[in-house]
């Protein structure tokens, strides 16, 4: 077999694992979109206090140390525990929880029937509040989030790859699992959304808040719920992405890649989150792999925005979109 075309599904194979991730990311963005219709810009924010609690907890370290020792003139730290890593995970989705509650009493329930675009500009604000508190809690540092994934080259497939075609598949173990988890939560999500009474109520919302609310639906209940949901989909997307390159602020830029998922996939669609990511997924590390050498490479930083302005021209509803027809 030609050496190009093993490259080629090599890098496929780790295009489609990282458009999982991807759409798991969007997928934030898609819940909230559709209960509320707010397009939320702080979901990448809180994928980075998500994990940066998680770190946090794990480590037993004192929240706002660097501001109390301030103020104090003291010098603590840490608590002198360390705890494990369900337990902190359990604890920081609880946290989340209490944030979902946070933004919709203070913030959202008091911007009922406002504009778009002012219920975007809060969610901008929110995001730099978050990442300030954040910063405040945990520190800036770069921060190491070990809760016992496996890492590095998967043996087993290299060595039944090289044994097969003479050429050994890199595929990450951290990679595989991060897939598995990210496809056991959107297929969740699926059937959350499609099957229980409460993914049934938040479609209703969805569609119309007057004829939900006219049958008896809480809409602040179903506001803390799915941003509830959309703190744990944060949360585990902050876990995967940390684990991989470490918990620190750029880790918030994720939710940027997020946005051409949903320009291709349509920002109401569940399905359309998870078929736009993988597209963007796989289409960047080919598109890097084919042409990059011929235009000087790192394609991937713009690949996916080319890709989504030439949604947005010709389909500006996505793939699976509504296409909004507006009588003048």
């Amino acid at each position: 077999m030609p050496d190009t075309v093993l490259f080629a599904a090599e890098v496929t194979l780790n295009g489609l694992m990282a458009g999982v991730l991807y759409s798991l990311v969007a997928l934030g963005f898609v819940l909230i979109f559709k209960a509320s219709g707010i397009f939320n810009y702080a979901q990448g924010v809180m994928a980075l206090f998500a994990a940066l609690t998680l770190v946090g907890i794990m480590e037993g370290q004192v929240p706002f140390s660097h501001l109390i020792n301030a103020i104090f003139g003291t010098n603590i730290h840490h608590f002198g525990w360390h705890v494990p890593a369900v337990l902190a995970i359990v604890l920081t989705v609880g946290l989340m929880v209490v944030f979902a509650w946070g933004v919709n009493h203070f913030l959202m329930r008091h911007l009922v029937n406002q504009e778009p675009i002012i219920l975007f500009m809060a969610t901008i604000g929110l995001a730099f509040f978050l990442e300030g508190v954040g910063d405040l809690m945990w520190g800036s540092d770069i921060k190491t989030l070990d809760i016992g994934l496996p890492q590095g080259i998967n043996e087993t497939i290299d060595r039944v790859t090289f044994d097969a075609f003479g050429y050994g598949l890199f595929i990450d173990n951290l990679d595989i699992v991060a897939t598995i988890i990210a496809v056991i939560l959107v297929v969740a999500l699926v059937l959350f959304s499609q099957y229980t009474k409460q993914g049934r109520a938040l479609r209703a919302v969805a569609d119309d808040h007057q004829a939900a609310l006219s049958v008896g639906i809480s809409l602040n209940y179903i506001w803390v719920l799915v941003w509830s949901i959309a703190g744990f989909v944060a949360l585990v997307a902050g876990i995967m992405w940390g684990a991989k390159s470490g918990v620190q602020f750029s880790l918030s830029l994720i939710a940027l890649k997020a946005l051409p998922v949903l320009m291709l996939g349509g920002f109401t669609s569940i399905p359309g989150a998870i078929i736009g990511g993988l597209i963007i997924g796989v289409g960047e590390k080919l598109f890097e792999f084919f042409i990059g050498p011929l235009v000087g490479g790192a394609t991937e930083n713009w690949f996916a925005y080319v890709l989504a302005l030439l949604f947005l021209v010709f389909r500006p509803q996505g793939l699976f979109g509504e296409k909004i027809i507006e009588r003048v």
